[in-house]
């Protein structure tokens, strides 16, 4: 039974939502505030999170801000009566996986809410696959990267990855120095090429850009409507 943290100020709204995802198979955590979400988000350990973006005491954004900050492996997506282009591109690069506009029908939300979980159980498959076999350390220019521990360092300066930063740094690795178009990467590390994914994707390229950049030697360049080059 997956895990959903709903954090949702409308009484009357989230107790129909939570009675409809219960239904439909789901463990739900209800916070009634962003700030109240944000102090069970540790013991609630959801496989995905619902946030409802106007909330009190902490808005949806800035509580899915400090929590990818945390974790930024779990799924977010957003609950919204606005429908402003501006809110979505927030929403999407803080690195939330989709974005849903009130009123919407909840049978809607619930298959965006198992798409993404299918996804996300996918690539957390593959990426167990590669953990069977033991990794040595990689040495890409100054750094030293420990694919099985998730450490990147250089110079004394030691970066802890997530399991899916490591994972991607490896597929970069594996096909540097050539041109890899953005749908190869997509369906390898996310498991689908949709609008959702590509938005991950580019938080998750913007990171390791920056953890990569002690070193003038190693480039990661974009294409646009092309693909990324890792140039070692």
């Amino acid at each position: 039974m997956k895990h959903i943290l709903l954090a949702e100020d409308d009484f009357d709204y989230a107790s129909i939502l939570k009675q409809y995802l219960e239904i439909s198979g789901f463990r739900v955590t209800w916070a009634k505030d962003g700030a109240e979400a944000m102090k069970l988000f540790s013991d609630a350990q959801p496989d995905i999170c619902v946030f409802d973006v106007m909330m009190p005491e902490m808005d949806g954004f800035t509580l899915a801000e400090n929590i990818i900050a945390n974790d930024p492996e779990v799924p977010v997506v957003f609950l919204t009566a606005k429908g402003l282009k501006e809110d979505k591109i927030k929403g999407l690069k803080l690195g939330a996986d989709d974005y849903v506009v009130k009123p919407f029908e909840a049978d809607e939300l619930i298959l965006r809410i198992k798409n993404i979980l299918k996804r996300t159980q996918k690539t957390t498959a593959a990426l167990l696959a590669e953990m069977a076999e033991p990794s040595a350390k990689i040495n890409i220019g100054c750094y030293t990267f420990d694919p099985a521990n998730y450490t990147l360092s250089c110079n004394g300066t030691l970066h802890r990855l997530t399991e899916k930063e490591a994972r991607v740094i490896t597929y970069l690795y594996n096909n540097r120095n050539r041109i890899i178009k953005r749908e190869e990467i997509l369906e390898e590390i996310w498991g689908s090429d949709d609008f959702f994914s590509g938005r991950s994707m580019d938080v998750f390229i913007s990171r390791i850009r920056k953890y990569f950049s002690e070193d003038t030697s190693i480039s990661l360049q974009s294409f646009r409507g092309v693909g990324l080059e890792f140039t070692v």
